[in-house]
C-alpha cells in the first residue's frame, strides 16, 4: 500500500509502513500551559512546594515521556531521538506556567507525537505535584507550533 494511513485494505488499523521515506532531518516544537493560583505560581518559584522542585521534575519527566510515546500513543512509530529540550517558563500576567517541548531525530517519520506528548506530561506532573495546593489548575493551550522535515515540508503556526 503506496497511501501513508492507518487503516488498511480492510479496514483495520496498523502502523503506517514508513520504509519508503526518504530519511531526512526532523524537528517538531509544541506548547502548551497549565494555568493556576498567583500564590502557587510564586510557590512553584519560591521552591516551597512540599514535593521538591517542580520544574526540574515536570522537565525531566517531559523527556522522559518523550522517548515513551510510542508506549502511550497506539500506532506510533518507536524512535531514536537524537535531542528533547523542555523549557518552563512562569507567566505571571497570564497566571500560568508555559511549556514548550522539541524534539528531532534523523529519520522516515516526524516527531510531532513525541513533542506534544513531552507538552502533555510535563502539565500533568507540575499538576501532581500542585495539587495538594491548588485543586483548580486547568491544562491547556497544547499545540504543534512548529515542524519541520519530511515530504510535507515546514510547518509554523501562526
Amino acid at each position: 500500500m503506496s497511501k501513508l494511513s492507518h487503516i488498511d485494505s480492510n479496514g483495520k488499523a496498523r502502523m503506517v509502513d514508513v520504509s519508503a521515506k526518504k530519511e531526512t532531518n526532523r524537528l517538531a516544537v509544541a506548547k502548551g500551559a497549565i494555568y493556576m493560583a498567583p500564590e502557587t505560581l510564586k510557590l512553584i518559584e519560591d521552591g516551597g512546594v512540599p514535593k521538591g522542585d517542580v520544574f526540574s521534575v515536570a522537565r525531566l519527566a517531559g523527556i522522559m515521556s518523550a522517548k515513551k510515546t510510542a508506549d502511550l500513543i497506539p500506532l506510533c512509530h518507536p524512535l531514536p531521538l537524537h535531542d528533547v529540550d523542555v523549557d518552563l517558563a512562569a507567566d505571571h500576567n497570564k497566571g500560568c506556567v508555559e511549556i514548550t517541548a522539541s524534539a528531532s531525530l534523523y529519520g522516515r517519520t516526524g516527531v510531532e507525537m513525541e513533542a506534544l506528548t513531552a507538552v502533555s506530561v510535563t502539565a500533568l506532573t507540575i499538576y501532581d505535584m500542585c495539587k495538594a495546593v491548588d485543586k483548580h489548575m486547568k491544562i491547556g493551550d497544547i499545540r504543534l507550533t512548529y515542524k519541520s522535515g519530511g515530504k510535507s515540508g515546514t510547518f509554523e503556526a501562526d
